[in-house]
């Protein structure tokens, strides 16, 4: 039919929608809340590796599985053909009200606060920012998906120069290298509470790996790019994000990066721009925040034109309200999930913190992430071909879960409360299952 999807996403395409959506603004702020939880710069530098390894051990999961299942969707239809109807559409109640507004609203939340740097904001004005730039990124993703995809493309390429550029200039111009200066006795007083918090905290700024294959249906010959892409895309962030971070501690006395942006010190400097000053000055500022500001849309971007597909997917299935299921006819997109998708994340925007919507939107969706990579063992038991199959099986699924599990754990101690939130939110999608299944005459 000419008003359904269109597979216009090409490997570079695909290739850029994993790194956009993964490097947004976590990996230019979270260093500092880590720091403050850690007091060790090799613990979170160990930390930012270990989340960026398990985010990597997804990815090579989720390429079978995203190569068996090669339509919109993502983890909803995973989890359909894994476990049923049920399972699936509390993942999509969950990403739908919790994980992509969520993320929506923290890659907006996190570049009004770069903005605020160059420009000091009310917070009336900082609202109004937030809003305005989600309503501009929900309109534009309502054209063609090709462009959307073209800007995913430019924004990634310049964000990952940047970073580059960071790195480089910091090792070359930089005169003290305070990382050899640092004492590494901290390690000794070890936490698993505090680095289960600091690996939540980095986990965020690799959140965004598992969204391509919501857009399987629009990638072209998805058998093959989207494991390509899955796998080179987090193989290049996680070398990015342990050379900046290592990058951070040259650069900087520990004492400045725990004074850095974060929960404690709202208005303070982000710890990349602090450290990119020692070797661009003052006037560095200016510019690095507009970079930050545009790496953060790019991740805003890439979340936005994913995430719709999701609920596009449900009503597909008669599983959510039908209207979600419809499409553009001339640009081939579905319009009303993006729409509906902004206006919560609008609200969300509102009314939440960078770090407050960050951990419920880790803890949310790595209960589902552990669902998702656990099926590989359902779908391998079923004997289901695939054009990819995952790397050293088992052993990339089975390290996946057993940290999966830990985090979960320990965030569940770490934060009774919010987990408790987020967990009776999930489960609030039972009666909604089973009432639209009666409505809509389904057999649940």
């Amino acid at each position: 039919m000419m008003d359904k999807l269109l597979r216009a996403l090409s490997l570079r395409d695909s290739f850029c929608i994993v790194v956009g959506s993964v490097v947004g603004t976590g990996i230019f702020l979270k260093t500092a809340t880590m720091t403050q939880l850690l007091n060790s710069p090799t613990l979170v530098i160990a930390a930012w590796f270990l989340a960026g390894i398990l985010s990597l051990m997804g990815a090579l999961s989720y390429a079978e599985i995203g190569s068996m299942f090669p339509k919109a969707g993502g983890e909803y239809v995973y989890l359909k053909n894994g476990y049923g109807d049920l399972m699936a559409f509390l993942y999509g109640w969950m990403r739908f009200w919790i994980a992509a507004p969520g993320s929506i609203a923290a890659y907006t939340v996190g570049s009004v606060t770069f903005l605020a740097a160059i420009y000091p904001l009310t917070v009336f004005e900082k609202n109004m920012a937030a809003a305005l730039i989600i309503l501009f990124f929900s309109l534009l993703n309502c054209l063609k998906v090709a462009v959307g995809g073209t800007v995913q493309s430019i924004i990634t390429g310049i964000k990952i120069l940047v970073i580059v550029f960071i790195i480089l200039g910091i090792f070359t111009y930089t005169d003290t290298n305070h990382f050899s200066l640092m004492s590494s006795g901290s390690v000794s007083s070890f936490s698993f509470k505090a680095f289960s918090a600091a690996l939540v905290a980095a986990l965020w700024a690799y959140d965004g790996w598992n969204n391509l294959p919501m857009v399987a249906g629009e990638v072209e010959n998805p058998q093959k790019n989207i494991p390509r892409s899955l796998i080179l895309g987090m193989g290049v962030v996680l070398v990015l994000y342990v050379g900046i971070n290592v990058a951070y501690f040259y650069a900087l006395d520990i004492s400045e990066v725990l004074n850095s942006n974060s929960k404690l010190n709202p208005t303070a400097l982000p710890v990349a721009t602090n450290a990119a000053k020692t070797f661009l000055k003052d006037s560095s500022v200016v510019i690095l925040s507009c970079v930050f500001i545009m790496s953060a849309l790019g991740a805003l971007n890439g979340a936005v034109m994913t995430s719709a597909r999701v609920p596009y997917a449900m009503a597909e299935d008669g599983l959510f309200l039908r209207f979600f299921a419809k499409v553009g006819k001339r640009s081939h997109v579905p319009y009303v999930s993006i729409l509906v998708q902004g206006v919560v994340s609008i609200i969300l925007s509102l009314t939440g913190t960078f770090d407050q919507l960050t951990d419920y939107v880790v803890f949310s969706s790595w209960i589902f992430y552990t669902l998702v990579v656990l099926s590989i063992f359902i779908f391998r038991k079923r004997k289901m071909g695939s054009a990819y199959r995952t790397f050293l099986y088992p052993l990339p699924p089975l390290f996946f879960i057993i940290l999966a599990i830990f985090i979960l754990t320990y965030t569940v101690i770490n934060d009774p409360i919010q987990s408790l939130i987020g967990i009776v939110f999930i489960l609030v999608g039972v009666p909604v299952f089973y009432f639209n299944s009666k409505k809509n005459g389904k057999k649940p």
